[in-house]
């Protein structure tokens, strides 16, 4: 898929292949019905669902599965091993020279189905999070900022919290690319996407929001927590050097522009506050965070 990151088009193309194996899967069960020849030992096997090329593929990736859809997941391995259930029952019967069980076919049949199904919707999901994501930094990209920030927004008014929009951007960030090229200047984007995400706790978002800005969603208790979390910031990002060839290292250093979002006050709102306070932290000399006035 043009423009999509090369682990997805691999985690695709993988997919479609574990399900192109199971097509042929299907075409020797024919074979086995009309000529009751065997469909070979890895099909009458008690645990046929693991043997195949999907089973082993699905069960080497079901992280990937459950991270996008852990319920779903779960059906997908059931129903797999229905199928193959059913039709170890099936070709038993006719090696055997015995007429096999409708219910076993309706079984057959219905799981076949309910498993591309499911395998369709999870390609679906796949590409969908992969245009919603940064393929450099592995970062969300701005689409679901809006969401994230009305949610947020009502938790801190229900839990009397505050929440601050904060936009963070790299200081000197041409000169880095001018100096050393644009393949050093996205080793830069990726180790701070990093070294922000180790920085920031769990449940507080970071977003590449273009270039090299990113946009933090910060919950706090109180204005002097949040100097204390963007001091936190700017100290990790300034004693964690970039390692680049031959052994150098580039020290970074960010300027943050904070703005406390107001209970009801709309994120495009807070995001141009947010970078007004960036921007007089620019203009102040840099390596700094600056709180916008409510």
């Amino acid at each position: 898929m043009p423009g999509l990151p090369a682990e997805t088009d691999s985690f695709i193309a993988e997919l479609d292949a574990a399900v192109e194996a199971h097509m042929d899967w299907t075409r020797r069960i024919v074979r086995c019905a009309v000529l009751r020849s065997t469909p070979g030992e890895d099909v009458l096997d008690l645990q046929a669902h693991t043997l195949c090329r999907f089973g082993g593929w699905f069960v080497a990736n079901r992280g990937h599965f459950e991270m996008l859809d852990a319920p779903s997941a779960a059906r997908v391995d059931a129903v797999h091993q229905t199928m193959h259930d059913a039709i170890r029952s099936i070709c038993s019967d006719i090696m055997a020279g015995r007429p096999g069980h409708e219910a076993d076919l309706e079984s057959f049949e219905q799981s076949q189905s309910e498993l591309l199904g499911l395998l369709a919707r999870f390609k679906t999901l796949v590409l969908s999070r992969a245009v919603r994501h940064d393929p450099l930094t592995r970062l969300p990209l701005r689409y679901g900022i809006e969401n994230d920030f009305a949610l947020y927004q009502k938790e801190a008014r229900r839990n009397r919290t505050l929440l601050y929009v904060a936009m963070i951007d790299v200081d000197h960030f041409k000169p880095i690319n001018d100096t050393y090229g644009h393949p050093v200047g996205d080793q830069v984007l990726r180790h701070l996407a990093n070294t922000l995400k180790q920085s920031l706790r769990g449940d507080e978002p970071l977003y590449r929001y273009g270039g090299e800005a990113f946009l933090w969603l910060l919950k706090c208790r109180s204005t002097e927590e949040a100097r204390k979390s963007a001091r936190r910031v700017l100290a990790s990002v300034g004693t964690t050097p970039v390692p680049i060839a031959d052994g150098e290292t580039l020290r970074l250093t960010i300027t943050l522009g904070l703005a406390m979002a107001g209970e009801t006050e709309d994120l495009s709102s807070a995001i141009k506050r947010a970078d007004l306070a960036l921007y007089e932290g620019k203009m102040t000399g840099r390596n700094r965070f600056v709180i916008a006035e409510p």
